[in-house]
């Protein structure tokens, strides 16, 4: 009777153990990737459900990173893991280094304004792959970046793959998070499907 108990117990705590939590909560267990804080991945997740954003994908772009790794990171809130990453340019302007990005708003400043951004319209690229992504600042940081013609493209000189110790060359971007060409191709793929503009958000 005793060895029945136990094995229902232990089955039991199995059982509640293998169980989902539920997509609100992110525990850093859960977490496959250190690459992006836990209280981020929630803090966007819940900014996507209350601005009714799209909650299954989000884009996120780490200036923090050295420029010659990746960063700039596709998220799956489904899945809870990073599904594809890439070396990402910042803006060139102002006194922005290959090393030490400086970051605006100012229209005309050529540099990369930090905060929220929302996935506007499809449209033809002179850049990389041929397309790009219209981007709306969502915060007072990034609130010209629709005007400044800030967008998502790719450019063909973005290697596939990291470059550290060396630094991306400046020149690149005008602002814009500019990725490599397979990378800019999965985010199409992905944004022709959605319904509603997919949250990008550059931090340093």
């Amino acid at each position: 009777m005793f060895f029945c108990t136990l094995v229902i117990l232990i089955c039991g705590g199995l059982l509640l153990h293998s169980e989902k939590l539920p997509l609100d909560s992110f525990e850093e267990s859960e977490l496959h990737t250190p690459l992006i804080d836990s209280l981020k991945i929630n803090e966007a997740y819940t900014y996507c459900k209350k601005q009714k954003l799209d909650t299954g994908i989000a884009f996120f772009v780490d200036m923090s990173i050295h420029s010659g790794k990746n960063r700039f990171f596709i998220y799956d809130f489904q899945q809870k893991k990073i599904t594809q990453s890439s070396l990402c340019c910042h803006g060139m302007g102002k006194e922005s280094t290959c090393e030490q990005p400086v970051f605006s708003n100012v229209s005309g400043s050529n540099c990369t304004s930090l905060g929220k951004y929302k996935t506007g319209i499809r449209s033809y690229s002179n850049w990389g792959i041929n397309i790009h992504y219209k981007l709306h600042g969502l915060e007072s940081t990034n609130s010209n970046a629709f005007q400044r013609i800030v967008v998502l493209h790719s450019y063909d000189l973005i290697e596939e793959n990291e470059i550290y110790p060396e630094h991306l060359p400046m020149g690149w971007s005008q602002g814009c998070p500019v990725v490599s060409n397979n990378l800019m191709t999965s985010v199409d793929q992905l944004l022709k499907t959605k319904k509603k503009p997919v949250l990008l958000w550059i931090y340093n």
